[in-house]
């Protein structure tokens, strides 16, 4: 019985140590995608049509390097 105990023990620790992992690791991804996602400001020149511009003339220039 008492086997049985520690190993319920065991497990919930286990389980226990897993749980933060997985909670730091999105704590890291969170962080993480903040640095690969620009900034939505509204300035002057709102900076979503700004990335769409440069988007669209990113792929303009893809398509248009690709032979035929």
């Amino acid at each position: 019985m008492e086997s049985n105990f520690l190993t319920d023990a065991g497990a919930d620790e286990m389980n226990q140590d897993f749980s933060e992992y997985v909670a730091n690791l999105q704590l890291h991804m969170t962080l993480q995608s903040r640095n690969l996602v620009p900034t939505l400001k509204q300035t002057l020149l709102d900076s979503r049509q700004q990335l769409l511009h440069q988007t669209q003339a990113n792929f303009e220039k893809l398509v248009s390097r690709q032979g035929l």
